[in-house]
């Protein structure tokens, strides 16, 4: 695997994911019940946006850089932004957070996480970043195949009757891994079918999405929801325009709580041919 997340660490793609991500965290919390996540694909956690990786793109810069330098008075990027606070008080200010950390953070003492990798880099880093928290399971597998030991989840003799699965794999091929994580998130669907799923996508040219987006909106889910923002046009194939989450029985409230937040970011973080989507694959009754 040559992916390496380090370099792409707090950008355009990280904003929208980690906004999507803590929203959906906050409406599970809403009610007293535990629940689980699971993260198929966790990376190293936490990241330094002033290391090698990260100062070589500088793709921090026009993503958490720009959202930081002018702040929207919106909710949902409040929220994010307060966990973006709340990670460089504990771990200095030039830090980032993964999806761990921020489960970690977002998620309740009676809830519980796992976390799932198989890069030897990436898994050491994880388990110094959140394997102290006793909510968290740091687990060195593929995540694909942990949907099928992991879920439904139990901790003990304790059920978990809501949650979350986030899918958030390294596209060095991206058919082939659509042809991977839907048949996941459908079996995920049939082992769990009272969680959200989470599938983050790149964006290049829009147009070359559209089979992937045929083949979602078969998922037999009570709902589906695409989130997109792209920062510029999609015109070149050669480089990341956007990003996209495929979100599978979201929660209800969901959208309502996204629709400002996805303008806001167009606004913040966009160039020339800048747009957003959020458009329901199939609608909730």
């Amino acid at each position: 695997m040559n992916y390496r997340h380090a370099f792409h660490a707090g950008n355009h793609a990280d904003v929208l994911k980690h906004v999507v991500l803590l929203a959906i965290c906050d409406a599970l919390a809403l009610k007293p019940a535990p629940c689980f996540a699971l993260d198929t694909h966790a990376g190293a956690g936490l990241y330094s946006l002033v290391d090698d990786a990260a100062r070589r793109t500088g793709e921090a810069e026009a993503g958490i850089g720009r959202l930081l330098a002018a702040p929207p008075a919106v909710p949902a990027i409040a929220r994010y932004l307060d966990a973006i606070a709340a990670c460089r008080a504990a771990h200095g200010a030039d830090a980032y957070p993964g999806s761990p950390w921020l489960l970690a953070h977002a998620l309740r003492a009676q809830d519980r996480i796992a976390c799932c990798e198989i890069e030897p880099g990436a898994l050491a880093a994880l388990r110094q970043a959140v394997g102290r928290d006793p909510r968290v399971a740091v687990h060195a597998r593929d995540g694909y195949e942990a949907c099928r030991a992991l879920l439904p989840p139990r901790h003990g003799a304790q059920k978990f009757a809501r949650g979350l699965v986030l899918i958030d794999p390294p596209y060095e091929a991206q058919r082939a891994e659509f042809d991977v994580a839907l048949p996941a998130m459908r079996d995920a669907l049939s082992r769990w079918p009272q969680a959200t799923q989470a599938l983050w996508y790149p964006i290049k040219q829009r147009r070359t999405l559209t089979p992937f987006l045929r083949d979602a909106g078969r998922l037999q889910s009570r709902s589906t929801l695409v989130v997109e923002l792209l920062v510029r046009g999609d015109d070149s194939p050669l480089r990341m325009n956007g990003s996209g989450l495929l979100l599978v029985d979201p929660p209800w409230s969901l959208a309502d709580a996204l629709a400002p937040a996805l303008d806001a970011l167009r606004r913040t973080l966009g160039e020339a041919g800048a747009d957003t989507r959020l458009h329901w694959l199939r609608e909730p009754a």
